[in-house]
């Protein structure tokens, strides 16, 4: 079964490159994508860090658009905790009053409470040792707590959020963002706020989330679609997709629950060839995990000269087993299999190389063959 591909885009800066090199390198990725028949290209968003470039989805959204014509584009994701949702569909709004029809707007949870109105029990824990599903590998947890718990996290939290602003839930962002596109936006004493733009808008709204905790919730119970991250959180990717069928109500949107699962992975010529451009990835991983934050994304020789920890390499461990590199011919039947066992309706991929061409010819091979299939 062939379901839609879409590509993930971090804007990733390189070793020796610039935040100018690296956006040029995302608008020109994405008229090629276009051109290779992918069905979405979506930008991130991440804050405060040497390695990524993508930091506003919307703004660096509306340059893709301006050099693409048909491709749908959104975020992956808008992290909701740092904006107002009013603040949210303004930039999304504008974006679909300029090339209509075009824009996901992904939201995912940041920097918020957790809600406890929500139905259904909470997540079982993650199993705590590797095992795999059907042929699907699902590592052993990665727990990501002293990292949100750091001081740099604290720095970060208080660089993005307004002094004493406090973030609505997610489900609360998402009601309002609802609301607002369908207009007015009434509090009940004869006071209505119409959104302009954003009011109307033909947005294809999406939740985001790594485990079965609220997003998946979120989405299942507004009958919204959700996009499951095997690649930040590989072990709880099946805990996510259950959760979210289980919360799943119908809705004017969707009628049937509709998923997609992300994937890391590297395509080349041959299999040795993509193993070589993948070196550098457990490095660059590492500073992600390690707390010091995406580093440029270091060449083949720099990465092949690192000493590695066995602290090291338990630290990436779950994201290089879960890597998937090679021809285009044994990734494509990885995706397959993470397909199947999720039951993902969609694949979104993502590929960062040190060379542009490679990233590029990465995504041309794998999208020949896919279609293929």
């Amino acid at each position: 079964m062939t379901v839609p591909l879409s590509i993930l885009d971090l804007a990733p800066l390189v070793s020796g490159g610039t935040v100018a090199d690296a956006l040029r390198r995302t608008l020109d990725l994405a008229t090629r994508a276009e051109e290779f028949g992918y069905h979405r290209y979506w930008v991130a968003e991440h804050h405060l860090t040497a390695g990524v470039a993508s930091s506003q989805p919307a703004v660096l959204l509306g340059q893709i658009a301006a050099v693409t014509s048909r491709i749908r584009l959104g975020s992956g994701a808008v992290q909701t905790g740092y904006l107002t949702p009013l603040a949210v569909l303004e930039q999304f709004g504008l974006l679909d009053a300029l090339y209509p029809g075009r824009f996901d707007l992904g939201l995912g949870r940041s920097a918020q409470r957790r809600s406890t109105d929500l139905a259904g029990p909470p997540p079982a824990p993650a199993p705590a040792e590797a095992r795999v599903v059907d042929g699907l590998l699902i590592p052993k947890h990665f727990d990501f707590t002293p990292l949100m718990k750091s001081a740099r996290a604290a720095l970060f939290g208080k660089l993005l959020k307004q002094p004493n602003a406090e973030a609505l839930d997610l489900d609360e962002v998402v009601d309002q963002v609802q609301t607002l596109i369908a207009g007015p936006y009434a509090d009940g004493l004869g006071n209505e706020a119409h959104a302009v733009p954003g009011e109307n808008a033909d947005l294809e709204l999406w939740v985001l989330g790594s485990s079965g905790g609220e997003s998946a919730r979120v989405a299942g119970a507004r009958g919204l679609p959700f996009a499951a991250n095997y690649h930040v959180a590989p072990a709880k990717v099946l805990e996510a997709v259950e959760a979210y069928r289980a919360a799943f109500r119908p809705s004017k949107v969707l009628s049937a629950p509709h998923v997609m699962v992300s994937a890391d992975i590297v395509v080349a010529e041959d299999d040795e060839t993509a193993q070589q451009l993948a070196i550098p990835y457990g490095l660059w991983v590492r500073s992600i995990r390690n707390g010091t934050g995406a580093i440029p994304y270091p060449s083949i020789g720099e990465a092949a000269a690192h000493e590695w920890t066995d602290e090291d390499r338990a630290l990436v461990a779950d994201r290089l087993d879960t890597h998937f590199v090679g021809s285009a011919r044994r990734v494509a039947g990885q995706l397959e299999t993470l397909r199947r066992v999720t039951g993902a309706d969609e694949l979104l991929v993502t590929t960062i190389t040190h060379d542009h061409s490679d990233r590029v010819r990465s995504f041309e091979l794998l999208a020949a063959e896919w279609h293929r299939a």
